[in-house]
């Protein structure tokens, strides 16, 4: 049987410090039939040059510049999934790493026709790309009303099945992949997890996940204003949500 191709989305901002290194991992995929797409957003570094040189010798590679630059991820995401060719679509940051066996590893999990996302455990890594064995371990399965409760799907190890959801987009607001994984799981399909360590996610000194009190009034937006929940219910999942913020920020 052919292998489904997996679209690759990079967003990419003033990155050449850490591209290489994630398009690297992309390339050492043990799984081939990918695509790349890295999406510039407005860069004035070298970034851009790195990554013609790596597309210049990988066909798989694509270069796309996102004109709409509003300084979130959104929109050069969202410019990805839509000149996306991919069965399934699949998320890196251009400072992040991808294990060699990450598709691999959850590609068989979209084999059951309930299963819609796939993600994985994810390890923090210093800004200089250091392990230390500081890993978040998510459950092994979620539906909606679960995520409801906190989001434990690790962008950078998150993965979408087109066939079953179409074609998924970013909202333009502060925590967007929350809201976009809470979108692809409403009509009642799951999220399954490998259960595996599959990505490195790197950790910047300034950080948007360091600033607490706003992530609260972001994480409250969506509960109110984007999945119209209840003020009761709200206050229920966001006991939830701060308890799990804080055991992941301790990590």
């Amino acid at each position: 049987m052919p292998q489904p191709l997996v679209s690759v989305i990079m967003p990419m901002h003033n990155s050449e410090r850490f591209v290489g290194e994630a398009i690297e991992s992309v390339l050492n995929q043990t799984y081939c039939n990918w695509e790349l797409l890295v999406i510039d957003d407005d860069s004035n570094d070298n970034s851009v040059e790195i990554v013609r040189k790596y597309a210049a010798h990988d066909s798989r590679i694509r270069l796309l510049f996102n004109d709409n630059h509003v300084d979130m991820p959104s929109a050069p995401r969202n410019m990805g999934i839509e000149y996306a060719n991919g069965q399934f679509i699949a998320f890196l940051d251009s400072d992040d790493i991808w294990l060699k066996d990450k598709l691999k590893q959850q590609l068989p999990l979209f084999e059951d026709n309930c299963t819609a996302v796939a993600y994985s455990d994810y390890e923090k890594i210093d800004e200089k790309g250091n392990r230390s064995a500081r890993v978040v371990t998510a459950p092994l399965h979620a539906d909606y009303r679960s995520l409801l409760r906190g989001n434990i799907i690790g962008n950078l190890t998150g993965m979408f099945d087109v066939g079953k959801i179409g074609k998924n987009y970013f909202l333009n607001i502060h925590h967007e992949d929350y809201a976009f994984w809470l979108s692809a799981l409403k009509n009642g399909y799951v999220a399954c997890s490998t259960g595996t360590i599959t990505a490195l996610y790197r950790e910047h000194n300034n950080s948007i996940s360091s600033h607490k009190l706003r992530n609260i009034v972001w994480q409250w937006n969506i509960y109110r204003n984007v999945e119209h929940i209840s003020v009761l219910r709200s206050l229920r999942y966001f006991v939830s949500y701060a308890i799990k913020g804080i055991a992941k920020s301790l990590i």
